[in-house]
C-alpha cells in the first residue's frame, strides 16, 4: 500500500470522516472519540449513507471502517440516544433502524473491513462483525457484553457471530462478555489478522496490498458470493451469482491483460 496521501470524500459529516487514502481505499471513520465513538442513531445513519456513496463508486476496491483515537473501535450503543426507547414498538424501530445501518455494510458491494484500533464491544462488536473482515490492533478487544445490561444482541449481530465462530464460542463469549483480545480473536476466527504497528505500518500494508493489486470489479464478485452465503439463500443461488460475475470478469479487458501477461512470460 502506497504512503497514505488522504482525500476527503464526501460522506464526511459530524460524526463521520471519509477519507480515500489510497486509490480506491476509502476509509471511514466514526469521529466521537470523546464518547468512545457510541453509536447514536444519527451516528449510525451517517455510518450506513458513507458505506453507501462510497460503495457505488466502480473505481473503489474495498472500505475500511474505523473509530477514532485508539482506546475504543466503537462502545456499543449511545446509551443516552436510546434512554427514551420504552416500549415494544419503539425496540422493534430502533432494532429496524440501526440493523438497516448495519445492513449497509453487510449488503455493501464492496469489501467492508473493520480495522479495531482499540475495543469493539456491544454494539461496536456488532458493527466489527457486519463487517467482512476485520483486522485488530494488538491491544483491542472484542466483546459482546450486552448481558452487562441484561439485554442481548439487537443488530444481527447474534446472527453473524454465531455464523462465525460457531454457537459454542458465541455462546461463551455472549454470556460470560468476554472482552476477547486479538490472539485468541485470531484463533477462533474472529479477527483476520493481528496489527501490531497502526494503520500505517507494515503489518496493514502487507494485509491490503493484495487487495490493492485486486481488480474493482472481481473484488465485487466475491463480495457478492460472501453476500448470497451470509444470508443462506443456499448452493443455487450461490452458483448462479458465481456464474454471473465470472461473465463480467471473463469478459473484462483486464482479464485479457493479465492473461496476456502471463502468456508473455511463458514464451
Amino acid at each position: 500500500m502506497p504512503a497514505m496521501q488522504a482525500t476527503t470524500m464526501q460522506g464526511s459529516g459530524e460524526n463521520i470522516r471519509v477519507l480515500e487514502r489510497s486509490p480506491g481505499a476509502v476509509w471511514i471513520t466514526v469521529d466521537r472519540a470523546q464518547k468512545h465513538n457510541a453509536l447514536a442513531r444519527p451516528v449510525l445513519k451517517e455510518l450506513a449513507a458513507a458505506v453507501r456513496t462510497a460503495g457505488a463508486r466502480e473505481d473503489v476496491r474495498y472500505l475500511v471502517v474505523t473509530g477514532a483515537g485508539d482506546k475504543y473501535f466503537a462502545a456499543g450503543g449511545d446509551l443516552r440516544d436510546l434512554s427514551n426507547v420504552r416500549d415494544e414498538a419503539a425496540v422493534m424501530a430502533m432494532m429496524e433502524e440501526a440493523g438497516a445501518a448495519l445492513d449497509a455494510i453487510r449488503q455493501c458491494p464492496v469489501p467492508v473491513i473493520a480495522f479495531l484500533n482499540g475495543d469493539a464491544i456491544g454494539g461496536g462488536a456488532e458493527l466489527a462483525l457486519a463487517c467482512d473482515m476485520r483486522l485488530q490492533t494488538a491491544h483491542a478487544r472484542i466483546g459482546y457484553i450486552q448481558a452487562k445490561l441484561a439485554i442481548t444482541s439487537a443488530w444481527g449481530g447474534g446472527p453473524d457471530l454465531f455464523q462465525l465462530i460457531g454457537p459454542a464460542h458465541a455462546m461463551r463469549m455472549m454470556s460470560r462478555c468476554e472482552l476477547v483480545g486479538a490472539e485468541q480473536a485470531l484463533a477462533w476466527g474472529l479477527a483476520d489478522a493481528v496489527i501490531g504497528d497502526g494503520p500505517e505500518g507494515a503489518d496493514a500494508k502487507t494485509f491490503f496490498k493484495p487487495l490493492d493489486a485486486c481488480a474493482p470489479q472481481v473484488l465485487r464478485g466475491i463480495k457478492a458470493q460472501a453476500i448470497v452465503a451470509r444470508q443462506g439463500q443456499g448452493w443455487k443461488a450461490h452458483r448462479a451469482t458465481e456464474q454471473q460475475h465470472l461473465v463480467r470478469t471473463w469478459l473484462h479487458d483486464d482479464h485479457w491483460a493479465a492473461s496476456e501477461k502471463l502468456l508473455s512470460k511463458g514464451s
